[in-house]
């Protein structure tokens, strides 16, 4: 797995998804900051919980780098709400890719045939532009010190 150099510089697509409150998340509405997009397969899962979880502890991080953090899959805003509801996250966003199924997850390239996303992090600037990329094995959770290594110095 490890990085795709292919993506860096490139706009990323703007998408408008609905996180586990019902909150619409369009990419382009946060312009002026940077986003984490943090794709885990599925919700219920061990790892998947645990890089949510991350997610939530490391927010006031995440701010102290105007950055906003979102922690996406293809599944349903009712069973992201439930699950959110399980972990107790309730200052990260968890947007539903569900429909059309994987949309999001597709245009960075990182839908699986299965019908899930790979596990992976993209950074994207304040203008919308593409700066970094990881993609894991999927029974690995992401490391955030190395996200935030990268907001603190640059890619």
């Amino acid at each position: 797995m490890g990085e795709d150099q292919g993506r860096i510089g490139k706009k990323a697509k703007d998408f408008s998804l609905r996180d586990q409150n019902g909150q619409e998340c369009r990419l382009s509405n946060f312009l002026g900051r940077k986003v984490l997009l943090s794709f885990h397969p599925l919700a219920w899962t061990p790892v998947c919980a645990q890089q949510m979880k991350d997610l939530e502890k490391n927010k006031k991080a995440f701010d102290k780098h105007n950055t906003v953090a979102l922690g996406l899959s293809v599944d349903s805003i009712p069973c992201k709400a439930a699950w959110a509801k399980s972990l107790r996250i309730t200052k990260t966003a968890l947007p539903a890719d569900f429909w059309p199924h994987g949309a999001v997850a597709k245009s960075f390239g990182i839908l699986r045939p299965e019908g899930f996303s790979e596990r992976a992090n993209i950074l994207v600037d304040e203008k919308g532009k593409v700066i970094w990329v990881k993609i894991y094995p999927i029974k690995t959770l992401p490391d955030l010190a190395e996200v935030l290594a990268v907001l603190e110095t640059g890619p």
